[in-house]
C-alpha cells in the first residue's frame, strides 16, 4: 500500500514504524473473511482493511474524528487478520500506534476517560480488585439473575507445593485471576512438580499491562512493564528457566515487552531478555513425559483457543494435540478461530457486541456435546461460563484434577 505520510510523522518512531506495516498491505481483503466485527456488522470500516485505511488517513495528515475513534474501539484486537494474511501485516501494533494518535486528536468524553481510568485503577490492581470482588460476592445472592452471573462464585486455590526441585520456574500471578480463579497457577504448580519443576511467585510483580494497553494507555502498560522486569530478572540471573503465563492474553503482553519498551535506553535490553523467556504452560508442557489418562474412552471436552494463544502467541492446536495424546476426547467446534467476545475489557466496553459473539461462541462449543468446556484464558473462563451448562476450567485445573484421580 502506498503511503504518503504526514511531516509530523515522517521521521517519528511511529511513523516509520506504521509506514513499514502500511506498505506490507497489499489490500487483499482476506482478512474480512476471519474478523468477527465485520462478520456481525458487515461494514468495511468495522473490519481490519478498513480499520487500516482510517489510520492510514491520519497518519497522512487527515484529523481524527469519533467516528474514526468508534471504528477502532470495536476492535477486538483478537488478531485473526494477522494469521489468515498472506502478506504479514502487523495489524495490531499498527492497531495500538492508530489508536494512540486518535486519543490525542479526538480526545473522548469526560465520562469515557473516567470510566477507562476507573477499569484500570480497579482491575489492574490485584489487591484493589480482589476487595470489590469480595464485596459482590458477598452480595452475590442478593443481586438480580444477569448481573449475579457476572460476579463469580468465591474459589479457594488448593495447595502450592514446596519448593524442592533443581529445575525452577517462574509464574506470573497477574491482577483479575488471583482474585477470581486462584487455582489455575496453583494447579500448575502441582502439575509442574510432578514433573519435576518447582514454580515459583515474584511478590512484586503485578499486572502485565495489558489492560491499559488495550484502553489507549501505553504509558501506564510500560510502567507495569518495567516493574515486572525489575521483579523478575533477579530470579533470572540465579537461574529460573522461564517465566509461565497461565493466562494466554498476559502472556502475549509479556512477550512483546521487547516492542514495549523499545524506545527506553534502560530498559530495552533487559525488555528483551524478559520476552524470550516468557512462556505458555503449553511450550513446556507439550513434550513432556505425561502418563495417558484413558485409553479411547476419556471424557468429552471441548476446547475454546482464545484469540490470544491461537493468533497471538501462534500457537493454534498445540493444546489440543497434547490432551488428545494423553487420552481427552475432543469434540469439533465450528469456526474455532473466532473470538469468544471477552477480549479484556470488551465485554464491558461493548456489551452487545461481545453478547453476539459469546452466543455464537457457546453454540459452536456446545455443538459436540461435551462434558466440559476447556480453555487458557481467564477473560474467556469468566466470559464462558454459564450456570446449569457445562462447567468450564482452565485446561489446566481440568489435567490437574485428572492426573490426581489417577494417582489415586
Amino acid at each position: 500500500m502506498q503511503t504518503a505520510l504526514a511531516e509530523q510523522y515522517r521521521n517519528t518512531a511511529h511513523g516509520q514504524r506504521a509506514e513499514d506495516i502500511l506498505r506490507s498491505c497489499v489490500h487483499c481483503g482476506f482478512c474480512t473473511a476471519t474478523c468477527p466485527t465485520y462478520q456481525l456488522l458487515g461494514d468495511e470500516l468495522d473490519g481490519p482493511r478498513g480499520r487500516i485505511y482510517q489510520i492510514k488517513q491520519i497518519l497522512e495528515g487527515e484529523q481524527a474524528s469519533a467516528i474514526q475513534r468508534g471504528h477502532l474501539d470495536r476492535c477486538l484486537t483478537c488478531r485473526a487478520c494477522e494469521t489468515t494474511c498472506p502478506s504479514g501485516v502487523q495489524y495490531g501494533e499498527l492497531l495500538e500506534i492508530g489508536r494512540e494518535l486518535v486519543e490525542q486528536q479526538a480526545p473522548r468524553p469526560l465520562l469515557e476517560r473516567i470510566q477507562r481510568q476507573l477499569l484500570i485503577g480497579m482491575m489492574s490492581n490485584s489487591r484493589r480488585f480482589g476487595v470489590l470482588l469480595r464485596i459482590g460476592q458477598l452480595f452475590r445472592p442478593l443481586l438480580p439473575g444477569k448481573l449475579k452471573q457476572k460476579v463469580p462464585p468465591m474459589q479457594r486455590a488448593g495447595d502450592w507445593p514446596a519448593q524442592r526441585h533443581t529445575r525452577r520456574m517462574l509464574v506470573l500471578d497477574g491482577c483479575v485471576q488471583p482474585a477470581t480463579l486462584p487455582d489455575i497457577n496453583a494447579a500448575t504448580a502441582r502439575v509442574l512438580d510432578r514433573l519435576g519443576i518447582s514454580l515459583l511467585r515474584a511478590p512484586q510483580a503485578g499486572c502485565c499491562g495489558a489492560l491499559p494497553n488495550h484502553l489507549s494507555d501505553p504509558e501506564r502498560a510500560r510502567q507495569m512493564a518495567r516493574a515486572n522486569i525489575d521483579a523478575w530478572l533477579p530470579l533470572l540471573d540465579d537461574g529460573v528457566e522461564a517465566i509461565l503465563v497461565t493466562a494466554s492474553g498476559c502472556g502475549v503482553q509479556v512477550k512483546e515487552y521487547g516492542h514495549l519498551l523499545a524506545d527506553d535506553p534502560d530498559y530495552a535490553v533487559n525488555a528483551l531478555r524478559v520476552a524470550a523467556a516468557a512462556r505458555d504452560p503449553i511450550e513446556v508442557l507439550a513434550d513432556a513425559t505425561l502418563p495417558t489418562l484413558w485409553h479411547g474412552k476419556g471424557p468429552k471436552i471441548a476446547f475454546h483457543a482464545p484469540c490470544t494463544l491461537q493468533h497471538g502467541q501462534q500457537l493454534s492446536g498445540r493444546v489440543e494435540a497434547l490432551l488428545t495424546r494423553i487420552g481427552y476426547r475432543l469434540t469439533p467446534v465450528p469456526d474455532s478461530h473466532l473470538c469468544c467476545g471477552s477480549a479484556g475489557t470488551y465485554s464491558i466496553l461493548q456489551p452487545e457486541l461481545s453478547g453476539q459473539l459469546r452466543s455464537r461462541k457457546r453454540v459452536a462449543l456446545l455443538s459436540g456435546r461435551p462434558q466440559l468446556i476447556a480453555s487458557a484464558n481467564i477473560g474467556c473462563l469468566l466470559h464462558l461460563a454459564e450456570p446449569d451448562s457445562a462447567p468450564v476450567l482452565h485446561w489446566l485445573q481440568m489435567l490437574d484434577r485428572d492426573l490426581a484421580a489417577q494417582a489415586g
